[in-house]
């Protein structure tokens, strides 16, 4: 293995760029370190495919980020009422906030982030090189990176992607500067990213791990691979390639892992049940009258509070009624079955998302205004705010029952 090496006198023009060169089991990687926004990658990776020295290509994306730049409207396809169904609108939510950081900055780059891993991927098609997809599905990583945070940290990791999402200000020439050395994901979460070693480690460590067992599995008969990666994962995916003893298989099953995040669902059940057990109480010590106050309690508080969060994100009067009604039922409710998901799927039928919606989501995300505008992100807002002011009213709730049973 060589150590990553910026270029040297008379080198080619891919060679003057940071690369890295790893021999193991009898396939040669190089390791090109490219700037997701930089029109001078663009050239590295046409110099070396266009050289003929590899016989296979390797990129830093998977299908879905694959997708997401080369057809501009796979989001004109999505079926917004099966991604509410099956409970995928956080991860929805925050691959449009992505997608919406990278627009931004392509209108003040003018390139389109990512341009050199789609034009690695077309010239390869074009020369009939073999390509691999080595980098770990976006919603794995945004799944085990909220695991790893916990519940106050993904609020915060909510709300650093919605900052950096709605900020109208342009990049300062630093900040640019930094992105060029460093990875998207990275930098699409913000400030947040740079005091949070559990997101670094899951964003970035853990994908060179994953990266490196990709590489070995796709090589196939391969003796010349070139991988093009972003230069924030050079030196990284360079050390585990050529050190990590554990099969690609194994560290794959291990990375790839994501279980269900059960510790909030089961405080949120904790409590609900605690709750419950104070109205029976207030019945049994305080008679039918103040059982029945507390039940009023309940139902107003919970109802109220998941329309107010149906109301600010602007709902049709039927998913504020529905939010209104399903908040109370929280006791007898099936898990991942919410407020927000009633309302939500009332709001995507009613006013139907028209097939401009699709097509504008990625600009109108963009601004505050954009969200409430396009139909596609108002219901995505629907089902959050639904479900963040039904929590809240669980809490209010629990604390004004107890002080009324133990007062």
């Amino acid at each position: 293995m060589t150590e990553p090496m910026t270029g040297a006198p008379g080198a080619t023009a891919w060679q003057s760029q940071p690369h890295a060169i790893v021999e193991r089991d009898g396939v040669r990687y190089t390791l090109l370190g490219t700037a997701h926004v930089s029109r001078i990658s663009v050239d590295a990776v046409e110099n070396a495919i266009g050289s003929g020295d590899f016989d296979a290509v390797a990129v830093e994306l998977d299908p879905q980020r694959l997708q997401a730049i080369s057809d501009p409207d796979a989001l004109a396809k999505l079926n917004l009422v099966d991604v509410i169904r099956k409970g995928r609108v956080a991860l929805f939510a925050a691959n449009l906030a992505l997608s919406a950081y990278q627009r931004r900055l392509a209108e003040q780059l003018g390139i389109e982030p990512g341009a050199e891993l789609k034009r690695a991927v077309t010239m390869a098609n074009e020369r009939g090189l073999p390509v691999a997809l080595v980098d770990r599905d976006v919603g794995l990583t945004f799944k085990r990176a909220s695991r790893r945070l916990g519940f106050l940290g993904r609020m915060k990791l909510m709300g650093s992607l919605m900052g950096g999402l709605l900020a109208s200000d342009k990049l300062g020439e630093e900040e640019i500067e930094t992105l060029k050395q460093g990875d998207m994901l990275e930098s699409s979460f913000g400030e947040f990213a740079k005091s949070s070693p559990e997101l670094y480690e899951t964003v970035i460590a853990e994908r060179d791990r994953y990266m490196a067992a990709r590489l070995r599995q796709s090589a196939g008969t391969a003796r010349e691979v070139l991988a093009v990666v972003g230069a924030g994962h050079l030196a990284g995916l360079a050390r585990h390639l050529a050190q990590d003893g554990q099969s690609p298989e194994q560290t794959r099953a291990e990375l790839e892992a994501a279980p269900a995040g059960r510790s909030l669902r089961w405080l949120m059940t904790l409590i609900t049940l605690l709750i419950l057990a104070m109205i029976g109480w207030g019945y049994y010590q305080g008679g039918a009258e103040l059982g029945r106050q507390l039940v009023k309690e309940w139902v107003l508080i919970t109802g109220g509070f998941a329309a107010l969060g149906a109301l600010a994100a602007l709902a049709h009067p039927l998913g504020i009624l529905a939010a209104a009604i399903a908040g109370p039922l929280k006791p007898i409710r099936p898990p991942g079955i919410s407020p927000g998901l009633f309302s939500a799927l009332i709001e995507a039928q009613v006013r139907k998302p028209a097939y401009g919606d699709f097509l504008a989501l990625r600009d109108d995300a963009g601004t505050l205004r954009g969200w409430y505008r396009n139909r596609v992100s108002r219901t995505i807002l629907n089902f959050m705010l639904t479900n963040i002011g039904s929590s809240i009213g669980v809490w209010v709730a629990g604390l004004r029952i107890a002080g009324k049973v133990f007062s």
